[in-house]
Order: structure tokens, then C-alpha cells, then sequence
């Protein structure tokens, strides 16, 4: 029997007002069971008792409340927001017995939470799906915004929330591992290694000389240029801000509608950009027969405080939501994957082992042996020789790609497939430039559409008059 794995999709929904008002109704009613949860515990906190945070504790609670308690939500999805509490509640005691002071039990009110329902609760009809309501309303059918990503019977829970102030559909499903033919699926005895980065996403070092890089520098210029165009517009809004306590007038409102779904619609071009990142890592892999990824776990420097900007940069990296897609493409496609140590593959030289000042670019050029070659391919191929728990290992020998292939991630960002520096940002003219620069010339047979060039050699008479020679 080939194994399963679970696989989540995101699919938006197309709804009418009444039923984006009835979807909204579902979690505040879920917000409401979230902070009955919270006001029973500050309650029994106040009197010394211990809290009630156990999942069969919290439903026998829920079920003394009586039906018609939180208007349409219906008992199986308020199940599955003290699912959600009881879980959190354990993770954070699991991390303060580890000694992670920094770890906080669930105390803050939610005014929105995700409802989930999971298989035999719902039902799918093509595009339409019926969200179980409570007992005596009515039947409540939106309409996906496409089709389903999995077959209907691998469906096993559906999970609805809202992102900037758009409504939305988790779908996991029962997903079967990919299978090969014999000698074409991917072996374990290759190893290849992976690097996690900023502008290459991901840097991988193959077992034959083989190496990948996929750039991020789409991604980047898109989180910059956000971040530029949100301070722009806080900047031009900000006289016609309310004063704290202050409702806010109709065309602040607005506003602020707009900016929920320009964030959501930012949040969602990155998040498409980094699994393409992620399915060109994985697709190179079953190409070349890999058949187990050593991936860096830089996840160390996120405690480091290194300042404002830079520390923006690292939440802005999502490090940790890069390894976990990584993490499921590869299991789905038959590939183990092992987090290893990271520290010290950019600044180690591979011919001689002998830490090297670090590079400001790309390129890593060691002093004593004279070694130069691409940073984060030397990182890849040095973290494909350790091995999960350990330090470095010098007895394997390191295998520096020779043959490098180059993909780019977030081609559908705005401008990406125009250039390779940041694409959204205006193009930079040369000292002493006279105008826009001349595209390539066309084919034999076809028209240029080049800009006509002007003449450099161009003199000044006496007098500030020019003249241009015929």
C-alpha cells in the first residue's frame, strides 16, 4: 500500500452579501466560543482552581451551554476553536517545561477565529460546498472561486477564515506519495544539499556536479516596494487619522478596507512566489534522482537582535515557512529531507577547511588557498557532507557544482520578467547618459522598435548655441 501524506490548499470563495454575512457571523460566533474560553479560566484563575483546558473538559463545558448559544455556529465547528485552544494551551506548557520563558499561554481575545469541520460534517457539489450550520437555520451554500485541487473523497477537513477581509477556504486532503518505476525514482544514496537564503531562496548542490539556484530577488524588490508604498501611503493619510477613541469617518474606513486588501494581496504573490521556489527545488531533485535533501536550518539567527531594518528583513524572510513547504513538495514526491547544522558553510572554505572573511557579494574567495566559487553554492555542497545532530564532517569530501542551472521564483510579480535587479523599481540611467537605452536589434525581417539614437559627438559654439553635424 503507498503511503499518504496530508496536503493543504488555499481556495477562495465567491459569496453574495448575504452569504459573506452569514460567513463573517460563523467566526465571530467563533471569536465568542475563544473568549467564553478565556473568561472561564480568568475566572478560575482569580479563585485559585486549576484551568479547564483539556479537550473533553472544554466540550462538556460547551455542551452545558445548551444549543442556540453562538447563533449559527454549530457544535462540530465550536469543537474544532477548543481543538484549537487546548492544543496551543499544551504547545506553550510543553515549551515552558523546555525552559522557554519567552513561551505565553493563550490569553488575548480574537474578534475573528477559524472554524473547522472536518469530513462527514460537510458537502462538496462540483464548485459549491454546504458549511454545517446550527440546528433550524438555514442551509448555507457558497461557490469556490475554482476548482477543487483534490479529488472530493480525499478530502478530510475544510477550515474557513478570513485574510484581508477576504474569505477563504482551507482544503486538506489525503494526498497518495508519488511512485516510480524501477530505477527511475529517486535514491537514497543521493544526497544532495540545500542552502536557504535571501536572494537565492534556495541554493542546491547536487551529487554530480550538478547545482541549482533559484533566485529571490523578485520577492525581495516586492517586499521593499511594499514596505515603501505602505509608508507612502501612511504619510499622505495621516492628518485625516482619528484621534484614539474616535470611530473614524466613512472614507477612513474605506482606507482601511483598501489596505487589508492590498496586504492580503501582497501576502498572497509572495506565498505563491516561495512554492514555486519550493516546486523547482523539488523538481530538479526528482530529475537528477535525489533521493534525500540536507537542508540548512539557519533558524539560529532569528534570536540574534541585529537592529530595526535588519530584523524586518529576517521576519520578512519566512525562513521557517520555506523549509516546511519545502519540507511537504519533497515527502509528496518520495524525497527525505534532514535538517542539519548551517553554521559557518558561507565562511568555510572547502579546499582547506579555513574560515575566510565574509563576502559582501556572491563570490567567496579564500586567502590562504586562493579558492574562489559562488557562496551559496559552496554552503550548499558543505551542508550536503553533514549529517543531522552533528557539526561538520571533513571526512566526506565536499562536490562543488560544475554545472549550474538558474531558475527565477515570482515571475507573475509586477515587472519580474523585465530584469534581474528589483523589478518594480525605476529603471537607473548611467552617468552621462543621453537617453533610454537601445534594445537588442531584432531578427532578419522584422521592424526595430528602438528609439532613434542621438548624436554623442555634439560641439558647442561660442555663444551656448549647438549645432549637430550632417
Amino acid at each position: 500500500m503507498s503511503p499518504v501524506v496530508y496536503r493543504t490548499a488555499r481556495v477562495g470563495l465567491r459569496v453574495t452579501t448575504g452569504q459573506r454575512r452569514r460567513c463573517f457571523g460563523l467566526l465571530r460566533s467563533a471569536g465568542d466560543v475563544w473568549a467564553c474560553v478565556l473568561e472561564v479560566n480568568a475566572w478560575r484563575r482569580r479563585r485559585r482552581d486549576s484551568p479547564v483546558v483539556g479537550y473533553q473538559e472544554l466540550c462538556r463545558e460547551l455542551a452545558a451551554s445548551g444549543p442556540g448559544t453562538f447563533e449559527d455556529l454549530d457544535s462540530t465547528g465550536a469543537r474544532s476553536v477548543l481543538r484549537r485552544f487546548s492544543d496551543a494551551w499544551f504547545a506553550a506548557a510543553k515549551r515552558r517545561r523546555g525552559g522557554d520563558v519567552s513561551a505565553r499561554f493563550p490569553r488575548r481575545r480574537r474578534r475573528l477565529v477559524p472554524v473547522r469541520w472536518y469530513h462527514g460534517t460537510f458537502t462538496i457539489d462540483g464548485r459549491r460546498l454546504r458549511i454545517p450550520t446550527a440546528r433550524g437555520s438555514g442551509a448555507l451554500w457558497v461557490r469556490l472561486a475554482r476548482d477543487l485541487p483534490y479529488p472530493p473523497r480525499q478530502v478530510r477537513s475544510v477550515t474557513l477564515l478570513c485574510e484581508g477581509s477576504r474569505l477563504f477556504l482551507d482544503i486538506t486532503a489525503e494526498v497518495t506519495v508519488a511512485t516510480y518505476s524501477t530505477g527511475e525514482g529517486p535514491d537514497p544514496s543521493r544526497v544532495a544539499g540545500v542552502d536557504v537564503g535571501v536572494i537565492h531562496p534556495y541554493a542546491v548542490a547536487g551529487p554530480d556536479g550538478e547545482g541549482l539556484l533559484v533566485s529571490g530577488r523578485a520577492i525581495r524588490a516586492e517586499h521593499r516596494m511594499h514596505l515603501a508604498d505602505s509608508k507612502a501611503r501612511r504619510r499622505a493619510v495621516a492628518r485625516r487619522a482619528p484621534k484614539a477613541g474616535e470611530r473614524g469617518s466613512r472614507r477612513w474606513r474605506r482606507y482601511r478596507r483598501r489596505l487589508r486588501l492590498v496586504q492580503g494581496r501582497h501576502q498572497r504573490r509572495v506565498r505563491q512566489a516561495q512554492h514555486e521556489a519550493a516546486a523547482t527545488v523539488v523538481s530538479w531533485a526528482v530529475h537528477q534522482r535525489v533521493g534525500m535533501l540536507h537542508v540548512g536550518d539557519p533558524r539560529g539567527v532569528l534570536d540574534l537582535p541585529a537592529g530595526r531594518r535588519h530584523n524586518l528583513r529576517l521576519r520578512q524572510w519566512q525562513v521557517g515557512h520555506l523549509l516546511q513547504i519545502l519540507t511537504d513538495k519533497a515527502i509528496l514526491a518520495g524525497i527525505t529531507v534532514r535538517l542539519v547544522d548551517e553554521r559557518g558553510t558561507s565562511s568555510t572554505c572547502p579546499a582547506c577547511h579555513q574560515r575566510t572573511p565574509k563576502p559582501r557579494g556572491r563570490a567567496l574567495s579564500c586567502p590562504n588557498c586562493h579558492f574562489s566559487g559562488h557562496r551559496d553554492l559552496v554552503a550548499a555542497a558543505t551542508i550536503a557532507t553533514r549529517v543531522p545532530g552533528g557539526g561538520p564532517t571533513t571526512s566526506t569530501a565536499v562536490v562543488l557544482p560544475t554545472v549550474v542551472t538558474h531558475r527565477r521564483a515570482g515571475r507573475h510579480l509586477p515587472g519580474a520578467g523585465q530584469s534581474r535587479r528589483d523589478p518594480r523599481r525605476p529603471p537607473r540611467t548611467a552617468r552621462g547618459s543621453v537617453g533610454l537605452r537601445r534594445p537588442v536589434s531584432p531578427p532578419d525581417g522584422e521592424e526595430s522598435l528602438a528609439y532613434s539614437a542621438r548624436i554623442h559627438n555634439t560641439r558647442r559654439k561660442l555663444g551656448g548655441r549647438s549645432w549637430t553635424p550632417h
